[in-house]
């Protein structure tokens, strides 16, 4: 028995030694989770610290700790603009020099590295390079972003001139995850769909039936978490390519301009073609200039009292200017019983079936002698 226990302790001196020795020569691997819980074998090329996906998850956080760095090696263009980890910063290994200015002052601070898999060499030669400028909590996620997209419920990040390019190939959905009030109706991306994240239960009918069809939420900027909760909800409804846009609405203005944006998607109500009623009073109090207002009374009702930003086009004379009507944004046809509005609807779907944003006002809308109005639902 005490020739067991001695072997035993003998076993772990010899064991520490070896780490000790390694340590000292500089060339003993360290790895964040012992060796054989990493589904791979590590080369002999590949940097001394690797981490796992479970551990770089444990990272990603809105807003990203002060303490840990995550940082994509990669390109910049195409590859991280494509998609990167959620709050991973762009330091490309090609590049480093150009990017230590974005690393941290506190040379303790976590660095994780990280770029296109177990073949990809990048993150590995800017991780020693960061070690060398001093930083001592240097780590490699060596299975990189594709490994991260392959863990269910993992979504991509993505930059401004992504959203930008996919937005001019009209083939996606960009979701403002914000307060309606006050910050969507301030100014939004344009064309971006609002579904506030505290909303998003009783509004996610306003997202595409299809469920492939692609998504990319934004909030606030990288300290908000707004987006990231979104997109989450929406990938446990069934979507399946759900992306995040992290510097959202700060970054938009930063790229493309602080315009505000003068684009509404508009709400259908439960008639066919109709509007919502409560988003078009929010509409004339919030943002009138934001749709193409057409009352289609005839030239003395019109005179005697109008909505703001109006003009009128009387139903008889509708079919001789259908031509020349804006599709730049949404039309919204507007009288006093919604049967007018409502024939102007039908109108337009068989002489201009091209446009696509129409809509009518199925509701009373009542004038005062004072100018001022009142939208009653049609019983």
């Amino acid at each position: 028995m005490k020739n067991f226990k001695f072997s035993q302790r003998m076993n772990a001196i010899v064991v520490i030694a070896g780490l000790l020795l390694g340590l000292l020569l500089g060339n003993a691997p360290l790895y964040a989770k012992s060796q054989s819980d990493l589904t791979f074998e590590p080369e002999d090329w590949m940097f001394h610290s690797l981490v796992d996906v479970e551990e770089v998850a444990r990272h990603v956080q809105i807003p990203v700790a002060d303490d840990v760095m995550i940082i994509d090696a990669r390109p910049y263009k195409p590859k991280y603009i494509k998609g990167h980890i959620p709050g991973a910063v762009s330091i490309p290994n090609t590049t480093f020099e150009d990017g230590v200015e974005r690393l941290p002052e506190d040379k303790d601070t976590l660095l994780i590295f990280y770029c296109g898999g177990l073949k990809c060499k990048l993150s590995h030669k800017a991780a020693r390079k960061a070690e060398k400028l001093g930083y001592s909590n240097v780590r490699v996620f060596a299975e990189g972003f594709p490994r991260w997209m392959e863990v269910s419920g993992h979504y991509a990040s993505v930059s401004a001139e992504y959203v930008a390019a996919r937005m001019a190939e009209n083939d996606v959905v960009v979701v403002d995850a914000r307060p309606y009030k006050p910050k969507y109706v301030k100014g939004h991306i344009p064309g971006a769909l609002s579904v506030p994240d505290t909303q998003f239960d009783s509004l996610s009918a306003k997202l595409p039936r299809k469920k492939d069809f692609p998504l990319i939420f934004y909030c606030g900027g990288l300290e908000c978490r707004l987006s990231h909760k979104s997109a989450k909800a929406a990938i446990e409804l069934g979507y399946t390519d759900v992306k995040v846009f992290s510097g959202g609405y700060p970054e938009w203005k930063a790229a493309y301009g602080d315009d505000p944006d003068t684009t509404i998607m508009v709400e259908a109500g439960e008639v066919e073609g109709s509007i919502d009623i409560a988003q078009f009073q929010d509409i004339l109090e919030n943002k009138p200039e934001s749709i193409y207002l057409i009352d289609v009374r005839d030239a003395d009702e019109f005179a005697e009292n109008s909505l703001e930003n109006s003009i009128n086009i009387p139903v008889d004379d509708l079919e001789k200017q259908v031509e020349d009507l804006p599709d730049d944004k949404p039309i919204v046809f507007v009288c006093p019983t919604g049967a007018r509005s409502g024939e102007s609807f039908y109108m337009l779907q068989d002489l201009r079936p091209s446009l696509k944003e129409v809509y009518y006002l199925e509701g009373g809308l009542v004038f005062t002698e004072d100018g001022t109005y009142e939208i009653k639902p049609t019983e």
